[in-house]
């Protein structure tokens, strides 16, 4: 009631003034929400349609498969057991990270004449198909220090990945221990395809990636070979 007396007694204030000021107020209010849409701003959507975008940055799933630490020696359709090794600069590389795409796991050792003589034709099918198929080759040397590694990498001009097997504890889990070389093919599907114990040559690897790369020809290669 004390503030209907002031009011009526006369602050001097014309009501006309004062619902004027509301309606301006009213229809800027009006205009700020609805702006968009009354005048043709195509870019404006409603809140609930913006909520149903869907998220523009959100990151590609990682794969779902997951590898075993060991078990018994592989065999053709296993899946490989995971191992996380030390590259020539001491980073650790895991298997699991290269899941999806055709790897080859090479076993191998310095002083393994062998070894030395199959590292060229590996190194020429690297460069055909490494970045067309996005084969990668993992040579894991078996017991030898970084410096040892890096020397017949330099002198051979090879641009596969080194890796440090120590104790041969990848070796000796996939059942591949003291044969050497040694090489386990695997297809994009995280799936062994091929098992090959001794030397290969350039027309073998061709097969054995036949069994491991979708798309390519096969050759008729036998997907567990023992050269002796």
């Amino acid at each position: 009631m004390t503030y209907h007396n002031q009011e009526s007694k006369g602050s001097g204030r014309n009501p006309l003034v004062i619902i004027g000021g509301t309606l301006l107020l009213a229809g800027a209010v009006i205009l700020l929400i609805f702006g968009g849409a009354l005048f043709g701003d195509g870019e404006a959507l409603p809140q609930t349609a913006l909520s149903e975008q869907p998220a523009i940055l959100e990151e590609t799933s990682p794969s779902t498969i997951q590898l075993a630490e060991s078990g018994p020696p592989l065999q053709v359709g296993d899946r490989p057991y995971e191992f996380a090794l030390k590259d020539l600069d001491g980073e650790t590389v895991t298997l699991s990270r290269f899941i999806g795409r055709p790897v080859l796991i090479n076993f191998w050792a310095t002083w393994c004449g062998p070894c030395r003589i199959e590292m060229p034709e590996m190194q020429s099918v690297f460069e055909d198909y490494g970045e067309s198929e996005g084969f990668l080759i993992l040579a894991l040397d078996q017991d030898e220090s970084a410096a040892d590694v890096g020397a017949p990498f330099d002198e051979l001009d090879l641009t596969f990945q080194p890796l440090l097997d120590e104790d041969n504890e990848t070796a000796r889990s996939y059942g591949l221990q003291g044969t050497l070389p040694a090489s386990v093919f695997i297809n994009p599907e995280g799936e062994v395809t091929v098992i090959h114990r001794g030397v290969m040559t350039r027309g073998q690897i061709d097969d054995f990636l036949a069994e491991t790369i979708p798309g390519k020809s096969l050759s008729g290669s036998s997907p567990i070979v023992d050269a002796g």
